[in-house]
């Protein structure tokens, strides 16, 4: 997956095996790419050195000549050395960023690199989805516009639109997605089937049916509300605006939209009912109350690195199905997808390397098939990823999961990335209030308040639609 977005509260979570697939995923997924890898240097031709260290590399105000500097999270460090083994004729000095889940040494590094006019990676990985939105804010303006560079322009045309979406900032693709984590609908085949229940196909009927599962099984749950992508799995789902720029500056966010009431009752009343869980995905309770999940709607790495990897359920049962609609149109929320920036500082042959490696690390199947953990988010990737996916028997029904990848990559609803965190702030308000006795209405009024108190803090005028 990527997280690709920062998670502060999943590393505080008990258990070691959890926490070390939260890193992994989150950095820039959670399905997210690479392989994890314990080496700490590329090839012999580059070497690698930490963030803290930056001297001697990055692009300038007078570029450079040739050789380029990445910046990249350790899952991603096999994704540099492929590039290295592909294209000898460059030399890289991979810089192995601070993948802490929701550290801040990324954006101060840059805020000093903008104060000297200087120092900038000519590629980054971001270990947190959010960067973007401080990459590209007329502050910083570090990620180039990718829209204007002739050589991307087909592999921007090879990611589905909803894919690259998160890239889309004012008109312009301003990064590249490294891999998809749309959410699908997850659930138990072989408890669907020893009960006679029906797969639903909306998001009312996966709340019905969530209740009356409750209700005739008392103890089994339908889904998690504590971690920092549930605001993505129900909000972003059900076009409930939390992340909606009207521009640089005015965002809208109305606690009152109709989408955001109809969902808030919707959670309001499964929760009460009992049906869906305080507990986050990440968290280490999360591995005994499993046990109990019968269906979620969750990204496309909820399969590999929760059900199978962490959570142990057993091999035969789970499978996907097609995407949920919301007022009759699929629509599903996006967890986690990791980005790659490119410097609008680069100039010169270092630029034209520059491109060469966002073009392998977005595209190549030497990475994006051979070695990353994550369906990729360039499209002709996509069916060599899946043909290889799954073929150790783990799911039910494998043709209808794929499909249901598939499927899933064009209903993710809109989303971008703000200043402000908003599963950070989810986190904050909604678990603890429920926790502590509260109700997911109160829980959602809280978050909402939080985020807008936040939101007018960094800056943001607030409009209501």
């Amino acid at each position: 997956m990527s997280t690709s977005r920062a998670r502060t509260r999943l590393l505080t979570s008990g258990a070691t095996a959890v926490v070390a697939v939260a890193a992994l995923l989150l950095t820039g997924c959670s399905s997210s790419g690479g392989a994890a890898s314990g080496s700490s240097s590329s090839s012999s031709s580059a070497g690698s050195t930490s963030a803290a260290d930056t001297s001697g590399g990055g692009s300038g105000a007078s570029g450079s000549g040739g050789g380029i500097t990445v910046w990249v999270d350790a899952p991603r460090v096999p994704a540099v050395q492929a590039f290295e083994k592909a294209h000898p004729e460059i030399p890289v000095k991979m810089v192995q960023n601070d993948g802490t889940i929701g550290g801040q040494s990324t954006k101060q590094a840059f805020a000093n690199f903008d104060a000297a006019g200087s120092g900038w990676p000519d590629a980054i990985f971001f270990t947190s989805n959010d960067d973007i939105a401080w990459a590209t804010s007329s502050q910083s303006n570090y990620a180039a516009n990718l829209s204007a560079v002739p050589e991307l322009a087909d592999v921007i045309k090879g990611y589905d639109p909803a894919t690259i979406s998160f890239c889309n900032i004012g008109g312009q693709i301003r990064c590249l997605r490294n891999d998809a984590a749309p959410d699908v609908f997850w659930y138990d085949a072989k408890f669907f089937k020893d009960n006679n229940y029906t797969v639903p196909k909306s998001w009312e009927d996966y709340f019905t049916l969530a209740i009356k599962i409750a209700k005739d099984h008392p103890g089994k749950i339908s889904g998690f509300l504590g971690d920092a992508y549930a605001v993505n799995r129900y909000l972003q789902a059900a076009n409930c605006p939390t992340n909606s720029p009207k521009s640089e500056t005015e965002i809208v966010l109305n606690p009152q939209n109709p989408n955001c009431t109809k969902i808030g009752q919707l959670l309001d009343q499964a929760y009460q009912a009992k049906a869906l869980s305080p507990l986050g995905v990440f968290d280490a309770d999360a591995v005994k109350a499993s046990a109990n999940l019968v269906m979620t709607p969750g990204a496309l790495w909820y399969g590999s690195y929760l059900l199978q990897a962490t959570w142990k359920v057993p091999a035969g049962n789970w499978t996907a199905s097609d995407p949920l609609t919301w007022d009759g149109k699929p629509s599903m929320g996006d967890e986690g997808g990791g980005l790659w920036g490119m410097s609008s500082h680069v100039t010169g042959k270092e630029k034209e390397n520059t491109i060469t490696f966002m073009k392998f690390v977005a595209t190549d199947p030497a990475w994006q098939v051979d070695l990353s953990t994550g369906l990729p988010a360039y499209g002709p990737d996509q069916d060599p990823w899946l043909a290889k996916f799954g073929t150790d028997g783990y799911y039910s029904n494998l043709d209808q999961l794929k499909a249901a990848f598939k499927a899933s990559l064009a209903a993710v609803a809109p989303y971008q990335y703000m200043l402000y965190d908003t599963g950070n702030i989810w986190t904050q308000t909604v678990p603890t209030t429920l926790t502590s006795g509260g109700t997911m209405s109160a829980a959602l009024t809280k978050f909402f308040s939080t985020l807008t108190d936040q939101a007018k803090s960094i800056g943001y005028t607030i409009s209501a639609g």
